[in-house]
């Protein structure tokens, strides 16, 4: 690290990556838990001779840094101290900011054989993890976890004491044979007999040393039938919610759970929940290299592969529930148990490191899921296809979790950057595309931080950094908090004061337009003259609402005559009409829009869609015929 990074890491302070400490008297004691915590997470950098004064942090330096290296490397390579090597020569250096000499020390994110990563010889009172607030002791859940993905051997070829074929559902054994003969008609697995299909897949083994033979966990978990799966893994758990709905108070719309009346074994959860998952998106006429017609598209393809993945790399033995939900603007799959390759890796592809590989295989033999590595590299093509925003893998700090969110919605929709516009006004267009996420984001997420951003973008936190402080001396973004708190919203004026009422994260329908070849005609991609006004164009609306917005009180006919006034021409928001009259949304929504819609004065532009994010009017007399 050179000092111009250090001083630029002490300008944005600490966070979930970087850790001040200032050693005046020695190691600190503390040092050992943030190694385990940043090695157990995602890796850090720990720097020694800051000192912390209030929300701000002064170079102090360390007295004797070689002593203080010695004590360090000693400790760290005391599997009494520090239960596995985690740091190189390389990762520790001596940093000089003017007469003062600092200590970083670089700790790189543990790989799963190195997990849990614990600190006094204690795994269960000696791991830690980092979070927004520092470092924190792991529970025994968590610990438990990692202990189980530290192993060589593969959690589904666990033989089961007391389990047999009675515990198996033989109607979904005789669906996936069907499966498997219409996919590859002569394959020799369809000659055994079910026992025998079940050994060839992994679901039944035999250990060698023991002569112990019987059903796998994986076995169990592709075929299972519902008793005997909780009866070996009580907390076991698949849902699929669709929350399809405007109204917050409807948690979903549709839900398949653990009900009793269906066998919830993988099979058939897969079976039952993929074509809800797609169900919405249309297949346009194609025709393959054999002019056979194409009966999915890439979408198609990707959503397969992110519930196959979700299905085959969940820890099943985990107390977490494995949940997957189709939402208005996304898609979201989460699955108990944490990635077992870097993140970075999954999104370079060409890298597998399965938890389960024996129920890989089962799916694999009916064409379902990729082993090589290019699963995700499937989802990110479609993703971009269709620009929408990238997909993202987070794995939530505080659990043993991996989460996939897969958002349907274009990089920036046309109504929040109208929004964006009358913030930024004709600096926009000069924005750096990196800028204009940033806003998008702050405006869809209220309060973001610099990790919100990374799960979108590819640059390196301190870039993100420099763009979030342009943005703030711009007066664009307004900040709040300091360290790992740090927080950035939309200037407060901006989103009271411009549009009548806070911003909320609106959501959008699954079903676009033809711009998108997977969706049918109910638009959301709005058309070009969709509320994109130049600074004279908005100025002409203001000077048309002045009668209004400038008196207290008036009465309604003059009201609606702005009205009909201003909505002559253009389709105008709720937001901006509250804002262009200084009234109320509310009040505008109830005394004067919906009268108007019901008298036909006014025109709603998705009238068969009240709540629609996009939501506008016009005057109807001036409407086209």
């Amino acid at each position: 690290m050179t000092p111009e990074e250090l001083l630029l890491r002490l300008d944005v302070g600490e966070d979930q990556d970087t850790e001040f400490k200032l050693a005046e008297g020695g190691l600190p004691k503390s040092l050992w838990e943030t190694v385990s915590a940043f090695a157990n997470t995602k890796g850090g950098i720990i720097i020694l001779g800051i000192e912390e004064q209030g929300a701000n942090f002064k170079v102090s330096g360390v007295r004797k840094p070689e002593t203080l290296l010695k004590t360090f490397w000693d400790g760290h390579n005391n599997s009494q101290k520090l239960s596995t090597p985690i740091c190189s020569d390389a990762d520790v250096h001596i940093v000089r900011i003017a007469d003062h000499k600092l200590v970083v020390i670089n700790v790189p994110r543990a790989r799963r054989i190195q997990r849990p990563l614990y600190i006094n010889g204690n795994p269960m009172m000696g791991t830690f993890k980092r979070n927004h607030e520092g470092d924190y002791r792991c529970s025994e859940p968590e610990i438990r976890q990692m202990l189980r993905d530290a192993g060589d051997e593969p959690q589904d070829l666990r033989i089961l004491e007391g389990f047999g074929w009675d515990d198996l559902d033989s109607e979904a054994i005789k669906a996936y044979r069907n499966r498997f003969s219409s996919r590859t008609p002569n394959h020799p697995f369809l000659a055994l007999d079910h026992i025998g299909l079940l050994q060839r897949l992994g679901g039944w083994s035999r250990d060698r040393s023991t002569g112990k033979e019987g059903l796998t966990l994986a076995g169990l978990l592709m075929f299972g039938r519902e008793r005997s799966l909780l009866d070996e893994l009580p907390h076991y758990h698949l849902d699929y919610q669709e929350q399809l709905s405007a109204d917050p108070e409807v948690r979903w719309t549709y839900r398949i759970t653990l009900d009793g009346t269906w066998e919830p074994n993988l099979f058939n959860f897969y079976y039952r929940v993929y074509p809800r998952l797609v169900a919405d998106i249309s297949v346009p006429f194609k025709l393959d290299k054999d002019s056979t017609r194409q009966d999915e598209t890439h979408v198609h393809e990707a959503l397969r592969e992110a519930l196959v993945n979700t299905l085959i790399h969940a820890d099943h033995q985990s107390s977490l529930p494995l949940v997957i939900s189709k939402q208005r603007n996304a898609f979201i799959f989460k699955n108990p148990g944490r990635l077992r390759i870097p993140r970075e890796e999954l999104y370079q592809g060409g890298v597998s490191d399965p938890r389960n590989p024996n129920l890989q295989k089962m799916f694999q033999m009916l064409g379902l899921g990729e082993k090589a590595g290019s699963g995700f590299q499937k989802i990110l093509r479609a993703w971009h296809e269709q620009h929408w925003l990238r997909p993202l893998v987070d794995e939530p700090s505080t659990l043993e979790m991996t989460r996939i969110y897969l958002p349907v919605m274009s990089m920036i929709p046309d109504a929040v950057e109208y929004e964006l516009r009358q913030l930024v006004g004709d600096q926009y267009t000069e924005l750096h595309e990196l800028d204009r996420i940033i806003l998008m984001l702050a405006q869809r997420l209220g309060a973001i931080g610099n990790e919100n951003i990374q799960l979108y973008r590819r640059e390196h936190p301190r870039e993100i950094g420099e763009h979030l402080r342009r943005l703030v001396n711009q007066g664009w973004l307004d900040k709040s908090g300091h360290g790992r708190g740090t927080r950035y919203r939309l200037p407060t004026s901006t989103q009271t004061d411009l549009f009548g009422e806070t911003l909320p994260s609106p959501p959008l329908s699954l079903r676009h337009n033809g711009g998108s070849e997977h969706y049918s005609p109910n638009s959301e991609h709005y058309d070009a003259n969709s509320e994109h006004y130049s600074s004279e164009h908005y100025q002409q609306l203001q000077k048309l609402a002045v009668p209004v917005r400038e008196k207290g009180r008036v009465s309604k006919e003059l009201v609606e005559k702005t009205i009909v006034a201003l909505c002559a021409k253009d389709w105008l928001t709720l937001r901006t009409l509250a804002h262009l009259l200084n009234r109320e949304p509310d009040t505008l929504r109830n005394h004067y829009i919906n009268p108007m819609l019901r008298a036909g004065r006014l025109a709603a532009r998705f009238p068969d869609q009240t709540n629609h994010p996009g939501q506008a009017y016009k005057a109807k007399q001036v409407l086209p015929q």
